[in-house]
């Protein structure tokens, strides 16, 4: 069976508006993120989804992180959302690609002055002897740019995922889950029911 372009995303927003409007969710945009790296290590952390349509689901980052670099290597990922309470889960397979210079400069135009800074003085991913080196970094970068607007770092971008297989997951009974996956295929998706 196969389906238009749009209908996935259609079906994931409304699990994603049943999961914000789930007081009991504390965040509802936390997703799982799979980055490779080039020896084929894979490795995983939470990021939050910040928009997505039928183009694919974004994030930002700073770019000399582990994962930034590991995006850099292996534009093959991974996404998983896990709302428990709802009984739901969605698992995405894809490749990442930069966002534009615009939407970078949009998304992080609309951050908090406090996490502008923070992309300032954040080595994400490096090594440092204390806390302290860090406030340190703050201080000077509050400094640095007081009284002004705090621009986007060089090294701070956003990635969009281009998803090739997105599943959906329903929790049963007894552990007799409902599954159903997406699988791109041109300009359509096919549809399959998977046993649990």
């Amino acid at each position: 069976m196969t389906t238009d372009l749009k209908f996935p995303f259609q079906k994931f927003n409304e699990w994603f508006e049943k999961a914000k409007a789930n007081s009991a969710i504390i965040e509802p945009t936390a997703m799982c993120l799979s980055t490779v790296d080039k020896n084929n290590c894979p490795s995983s952390r939470m990021v939050l989804l910040k928009k997505f349509d039928e183009n694919g689901f974004c994030f930002f980052t700073n770019l000399t992180s582990r994962k930034g670099k590991e995006l850099s290597e292996n534009k093959n990922v991974a996404l998983c959302f896990y709302w428990g309470i709802l009984g739901l889960q969605v698992r995405i397979e894809g490749e990442v690609e930069k966002v534009s210079i615009k939407e970078a400069d949009d998304y992080f135009a609309s951050r908090r002055r406090g996490s502008q800074i923070g992309a300032w003085a954040s080595k994400q991913s490096c090594e440092m002897e204390e806390w302290k080196e860090f406030e340190d970094r703050i201080s000077e970068i509050e400094n640095h740019f007081k009284d002004q607007e705090v621009p986007r770092p060089p090294f701070w971008s956003g990635f969009r995922v281009a998803p090739k297989r997105i599943e959906f997951w329903e929790e049963g009974d007894f552990r007799i889950h409902k599954r159903e996956v997406f699988v791109k295929n041109g300009n359509s998706w096919e549809i399959k029911k998977l046993y649990p």
